[in-house]
């Protein structure tokens, strides 16, 4: 379920009550803990958190790093966090940090799939996006590709 609008507002404003009110609390929950010099933009039809071209241009496809990610999908919603999908470290620390909140944990290799928001640890999502500065994640970036 692939969304094109071109602004958070209008995402935000075309998805369902229950859905719109989940994904604006975890949006709140990632803006406030989001470190300095990520961007909050629309890409690949849903919320996404980057590394603008001008900090980082050198990237695989020339479009800018996606730290995170926020969707609604046909049938959960998503957070992304390419940092624990990008790092064994930083993927322990949280998928240990998820499993003692007791709340089931549905994840693909950097999506976190959920139904309602009462299945998400909102906090654990805000602590983890607060974990990896920009500089950080281009590292990380930059180990995984090979180029360090």
């Amino acid at each position: 379920m692939q969304s094109e609008a071109t602004s958070v507002d209008q995402y935000l404003a075309e998805l369902p009550d229950d859905r719109r009110d989940a994904i604006e609390t975890i949006r709140d929950a990632i803006v406030v803990n989001l470190p300095a010099g990520y961007v909050e933009t629309m890409a690949w039809g849903m919320i996404t958190y980057e590394v603008p071209l001008e900090t980082y241009p050198k990237t695989y496809n020339g479009s800018p790093l996606m730290y995170a990610a926020l969707a609604s999908q046909k049938n959960h919603m998503a957070v992304y966090l390419s940092g624990v999908y990008s790092d064994d470290g930083s993927r322990d620390l949280f998928l240990d940090a998820y499993r003692a909140t007791g709340k089931k944990l549905d994840m693909g290799k950097s999506c976190v799939r959920f139904k309602k928001l009462d299945d998400l640890p909102v906090e654990l999502i805000g602590e983890t996006i607060a974990s990896m500065s920009v500089d950080d994640f281009i590292e990380v970036y930059e180990v995984a590709r090979g180029l360090r």
